[in-house]
């Protein structure tokens, strides 16, 4: 396969694309007996679905669960971390007929995907079901009543489950196991969020009477019949990660056991690096696909350097359908999804008709019917192609799949294994290729393999105290039930003195039996950060739903004016109304694409932690962040020509976050060879490359945060660069980069100075997401910056957030 895409002509160009190539070699398994408690029908049942015997690891982590253990199992991709929950909850429902199950995903297709593997084993009396959003309200009733396996996502335990936890009660009452799968993806604001969550269900489920204490059919730690631990037991399934039984006890609270080593077979892998190549401007002007690649953030003025990822991907796509291979495209953005699917449809049938219709998007903020639509279509074969964002990343089954494509370095390589994971699952060889975005990051890695392969891939950062979860976490739980002392210390440090802060705030009463909830209404917290319920985008001439848009999202996507892809189909935006969270379009086929345009200011708060290092100093502490989405710019599609820039009404949005910045005296800068008028863009050449860089050190993608830099900010009163997390309250990126600086801001040095443009580029120092159009920017002077913010750090060791 690999052969196959080397041989694809790139006109105008000359060498390789590939700058790398990882073999990753088949693998043997090791199976294991089946645990003497697992019942006959069990087995029956899953041998019928071609499960003969466990491997070892999962028979490992389903003891420790049966024995009433709480475990994580972080084992790769498609090693079959779903049995080894399944077994102890299965064998439990099916030993105890009252004994319940509660499973948890962070998607709608990983649950259903879920449900589908369940029902399909036809265990009487188990009754699973879906309870989401998306389960119409007349089957809530039956699930919440009969259903012994209820498959949800934390979103729906949040807003609905635990506000409603006496409908809730019987199923409570019993509830013997706690299913956390794909855990990994709880980090930062949601995954700190979740965790809270967790402590409310742990509280709940105690409040009733009943809460199994032994559940029939388990076995004591110690090997014999004994008791189980209080409350259900949690089960965690994790994508390899860093200290995994860490992060599972800061998500629970609990005391989590870790299986990690992998005994699954595994077919062979080979994983190539491909840098799209270097091509002369186009006389009619760029492609349609590059000029979109640039519209996921705000825009970049000067034409791309290199073919862009998106049109590299889209012919990629096309080719190995071509030929019959079955494609998963990984791509970042949704609107990048929605390009390279039309894009290798277009040419597929240029090439031969009808042979585009095997290939579709599938995205977040499609309706539900389209989203199972396209995985039974997927699985069926009947489409040989998916572009799909990161909802496909996770556990879905995708069996038959030869080759994964992953448009752009997904921002952990916890996440490339897990993309390139879904190709060969049914064990046989397997093709991944990561394709290079015009990204700082991107070219620093498929030019230093060594930073992908071969190292460990990252823990999973999450924080529980966080104040800004905390608080609203704890107001949820006393509307749920009144707090006690002893729920202070579940919700872990930090917990009284929120609570104290919430009676100073009028939130919360001090009674003598407890903290309650003052108002009438609930709290409305949102665990993903979104900033609330999701945009509805409505064909204005019919009505018609086409799909979602989250609000942070909004002011980006669906400004009036936006031009807004679904399966293929172009609209323009009529409409915004915030209010009623509601954007209406009309279908339309523009010559132009739109690129908005903010503008953000930062005020320093106060310092957690500083270095002085004489000319140089390193700080990390409060910031807050507004920032406002201005105007946007027509550019017509053939030649990149901005036609327009059109005025935008959209209200400014305020974030309290952490951020590391750092300072440089002007007369260190003078000293090194920086003239004063260049400056301004040395220090913004420098934040761009730093936020392309600080994935290597945190684990975040540049999305998840946000920069400023200024040749006099008036809180430091010096040359200044900030990187803030962004999300309210931090989300852990900020100190790591603070703790790691050295190393981070030397690959940053790195990047820049080893990229071969003159001036700057995308590779180095331009960003995909600048609100000033990557401008000025002063790519050797940015050099030089780094220099002696470097030598001045050397100099002095790096001290721990709250150190002074």
């Amino acid at each position: 396969m690999l052969d196959l895409l080397r041989a694809r002509a790139h006109g105008g160009t000359t060498g390789t694309p590939v700058t790398h190539v990882e073999r990753v070699p088949a693998r043997p398994g090791t199976v294991a007996d089946w645990p003497e408690w697992v019942p006959a029908e069990l087995r029956a049942a899953l041998a019928g679905q071609g499960v003969v015997a466990p491997w070892r690891h999962q028979a490992e982590a389903a003891g420790h669960a049966y024995a009433g253990r709480h475990v994580v199992v972080a084992t790769g991709t498609a090693s079959g971390k779903s049995l080894a929950y399944q077994l102890p909850a299965l064998a439990t429902l099916l030993a105890d007929p009252r004994a319940t199950v509660l499973y948890l995903a962070p998607t709608k297709a990983l649950a259903a995907d879920q449900l589908r593997a369940v029902a399909a084993l036809g265990l009487d009396g188990v009754r699973p079901a879906c309870y989401d959003g998306d389960t119409p309200r007349a089957e809530r009733d039956w699930i919440r009543q009969h259903s012994r396996f209820v498959l949800t996502n934390p979103d729906m335990l949040h807003h609905g489950i635990l506000p409603g936890h006496a409908k809730w009660s019987a199923f409570l009452r019993r509830l013997a196991f706690v299913v956390v799968d794909e855990c990994h993806t709880y980090r930062g604001v949601f995954g700190s969020h979740v965790a809270h969550v967790l402590r409310r269900l742990r509280r709940q489920a105690a409040r009733y009477p009943g809460t199994p204490r032994s559940v029939p059919g388990q076995r004591g730690a110690s090997g014999g019949t004994g008791p189980a631990p209080d409350g259900p037991v949690f089960v965690l399934a994790s994508a390899t990660s860093g200290d995994p039984a860490a992060a599972a006890e800061r998500l629970t609270g609990l005391p989590v056991t870790a299986v990690t080593e992998d005994t699954a077979p595994r077919g062979g892998l080979t994983f190539a690096l491909w840098e799209p190549p270097l091509l002369p401007p186009p006389s009619d002007g760029p492609d349609p696909a590059d000029l979109a690649e640039s519209a996921a953030g705000a825009g970049v003025d000067a034409a791309p350097v290199r073919r862009s990822a998106l049109r590299e991907t889209a012919d990629l796509l096309g080719d190995t359908v071509a030929a019959g291979v079955r494609t998963l495209a990984f791509v970042r953005s949704r609107r990048g999804a929605e390009v390279i699917a039309t894009t290798a449809r277009r040419s597929l049938d240029e090439a031969v008709p009808g042979l585009g219709a095997r290939v579709a998007a599938y995205r977040s903020g499609y309706l539900r019917e389209e989203r199972r639509s396209l995985e039974q279509a997927l699985l069926g074969g009947e489409l040989l192609g998916l572009a799909s964002t990161s909802a496909l990343e996770l556990g879905v089954d995708l069996v038959g799949l030869d080759a994964v494509l992953i448009c752009g370095y997904p921002g952990t390589r916890a996440s490339l294994w897990q993309q390139a994971g879904r190709a060969g699952r049914s064990g046989r060889e397997a093709l991944a290729v990561l394709v290079a975005r015009d990204d700082p990051l991107d070219t620093y890695l498929v030019h230093h393999p060594e930073a992908l392969f071969g190292r460990p891939v990252e823990a999973t950062v999450l924080d529980p105290a966080n104040p800004y979860v905390l608080g609203p976490q704890l107001c949820c739980a006393a509307a749920e039930s009144p707090l006690t002392p002893a729920d202070l210390e579940l919700f872990g440090e930090g917990a009284k003195e929120a609570v104290e802060a919430l009676v100073a705030g009028g939130a919360l009463r001090r009674r003598p039996t407890g903290w309650y909830w003052r108002h009438a209404g609930r709290p409305e917290v949102d665990l993903r950060g979104t900033g609330g319920a999701p945009v509805d985008v409505v064909e204005s001439s019919t009505g018609r739903l086409l799909g979602t848009v989250d609000p942070a999202s909004s002011h980006f996507q669906v400004h009036p004016g936006a031009v807004y892809l679904h399966q293929g189909v172009s609209y323009v935006v009529d409409d915004l109304d915030l209010d009623d969270g509601c954007a209406l379009v009309h279908a339309e086929e523009p010559d132009w694409s739109t690129h908005p345009r903010d503008v953000t200011s930062l005020s320093v708060v106060s310092v957690r932690s500083y270095l002085d290092c004489g000319p140089v100093g390193m700080f990390l502490g409060e910031v807050d962040v507004t920032s406002q989405v201005v105007s946007y710019q027509r550019r017509r599609l053939a030649s990149g020509e901005v036609l327009a820039t059109l005025p935008l009404d959209l209200p400014a949005r305020e974030l309290r976050t952490v951020a590391v910045w750092f300072t440089v005296s002007p007369e260190s800068l003078a000293a090194a060879g920086v003239e004063a008028a260049e400056v301004p863009g040395a220090l913004h050449a420098a934040e761009h490359a730093a936020i392309g860089l600080l994935p290597l050190v945190a684990t975040c993608d540049r999305w998840d945060i946000g920069g400023l830099s200024t040749a006099n900010h008036p809180d430091t009163e010096a040359p200044t660069v900030f990187v803030y997390d962004g999300h309210p309250g931090g989300a852990g990126f900020a100190e790591r980069a603070y703790r790691a600086a050295s190393a981070w801001l030397s690959a940053t040095r790195d990047a820049i100075a080893e990229c071969g443009c003159e001036a700057g580029c995308p590779s180095c120092v331009q960003s995909p997401k600048c609100g000033n159009g990557n401008n000025p920017l002063a790519k050797p002077e940015a050099v030089r910056v780094l220099d002696v913010v470097l030598t001045n750090l050397a100099q002095v060791a790096p001290a721990e957030p709250g150190d002074t």
